[in-house]
């Protein structure tokens, strides 16, 4: 574990790699690709319903199927596939869009977009659990938090363009076009990837057992609960924000749209800033950017009446969240450099869980207090992130970025 002091060694004793940069922007489009698809039915809901003679609410569980299975996919992708070149792994995964759009393309009922949604699933939740492991094989030590911020970029960038670019695109051409843009898009990653990517040898063989072992690993189950609770203060904050703006900030459609623009933006720019405060100190970036998504939402509940202070709040929240969706991935390889798979497939499966619960619990919340109960239980719970990251980094400062760069060392020599 990181202690809580700057880690300048993770600039020295570094072994002779040279990066592969072209792979990691590929992997970016790819992820960009996988992304964009999950959240189209977002604004082509109605169309959508029309189309297939069901109702929005129907239509809407081609989200949810994909999020859960997605949850599933990442906790058993590195076992389903442990003999397998990453390489390959990593292509079948572009191959997975492109067939999943094709399905939902040309879907006649709502079984064969369920089945195309699921396909979908198992390619983000096993893209997710490999991300930080194939980073370390594709970069040097001091390069990993530069090439997660640029795919969880390339992420931000999906999220803010997803649901206006589909709502504009399935007016002009129609949904089942939209969707064959996208299996487009995954056809070219997929050509991108195969120019890029090098050969990267399966690691030892993992069981269902490694999951369980990994828990017990010093730190890792700390790490795991400040995963959860940060992520889960996200889906509190997230899923109810449009409400909490039209109720108590009381913006109008456009100035929604402008706010909801700002804050895509700023989690792009922490995204981007996550790269130089997670190099210069790891445990202290993790521990400060809950404590100030806390303030943040708790400065929303007492001054967001405000239409301009709220739109600042919000896109402050939306940074410090885009360092923490870099942060806690880059944590994962410096933990667990030799089970980065393994535990990359955790990571994601709690994160899942974390905004499953977030939204549920947001959406007690909301039925019982309204749009700012829902923005206290945010505050309180991303603050408890804060003290989960603390006591977690501070339990054993002896096990700092001392014992990671020889571990990352022998991950590359083993690998090539």
């Amino acid at each position: 574990m990181i202690p809580l002091t700057s880690t300048p060694e993770l600039a020295t004793n570094e072994p002779s790699q040279k990066p592969a940069w072209n792979a990691v922007f590929a992997l970016a489009l790819g992820v960009a690709g996988l992304i964009t698809s999950e959240f189209l039915p977002v604004s082509l809901l109605t169309p959508m319903a029309h189309d297939l003679s069901i109702t929005e609410g129907v239509a809407g569980q081609a989200i949810s199927i994909t999020a859960v299975v997605a949850m599933f996919a990442s906790l058993l992708i590195a076992v389903a596939t442990r003999r397998l070149d990453r390489r390959w792994v990593l292509l079948s995964f572009s191959v997975l869009q492109v067939v999943s759009n094709a399905l939902v393309a040309f879907a006649p009922n709502f079984l064969v977009l369920t089945i195309g949604r699921v396909l979908l699933g198992v390619a983000i939740g096993g893209f997710w659990a490999m991300s930080a492991a194939v980073a370390m094989r594709l970069v040097p030590a001091k390069d990993v938090p530069k090439a997660l911020s640029t795919i969880f970029g390339a992420v931000s960038v999906a999220t803010v363009v997803a649901a206006p670019l589909g709502s504009f695109l399935g007016g002009l051409l129609g949904w089942r076009t939209v969707f064959e843009l996208a299996a487009g898009l995954g056809a070219l990653s997929f050509v991108w990837q195969a120019l890029t990517l090098p050969a990267m040898a399966p690691d030892q063989p993992v069981g269902l057992g490694t999951l369980v072992r990994l828990l017990k690993r010093p730190h890792v189950t700390p790490g795991m609960l400040g995963t959860l609770f940060v992520f889960m203060g996200y889906a509190t904050f997230f899923t109810y924000l449009r409400p909490f703006l039209e109720t108590v900030t009381g913006v109008n459609v456009n100035t929604l749209t402008t706010i909801l623009l700002g804050f895509g933006l700023a989690n792009l720019a922490g995204t981007v800033l996550a790269r130089h405060l997670l190099t210069r100190n790891l445990a202290r970036t993790l521990t400060l950017m809950p404590l100030l998504m806390g303030l943040v939402v708790a400065g929303l509940v007492l001054f967001g009446q405000q239409p301009v202070v709220a739109a600042v709040l919000v896109a402050f929240w939306g940074t410090t969240f885009g360092v923490v969706q870099v942060g806690w991935p880059t944590w994962l390889t410096r933990t667990l450099p030799d089970e980065a798979e393994s535990g990359g497939g955790l990571q994601v499966a709690t994160t899942q869980l974390a905004i499953t619960i977030g939204a549920a619990v947001g959406g007690g919340l909301f039925d019982l207090t309204g749009a700012v109960g829902v923005f206290i239980g945010s505050s309180v719970i991303t603050l408890l992130a804060a003290l989960v990251a603390l006591l977690a980094f501070r339990k054993s400062p002896q096990q700092g970025a001392e014992t990671t760069q020889p571990a990352h060392e022998e991950l590359v020599a083993r690998h090539g």
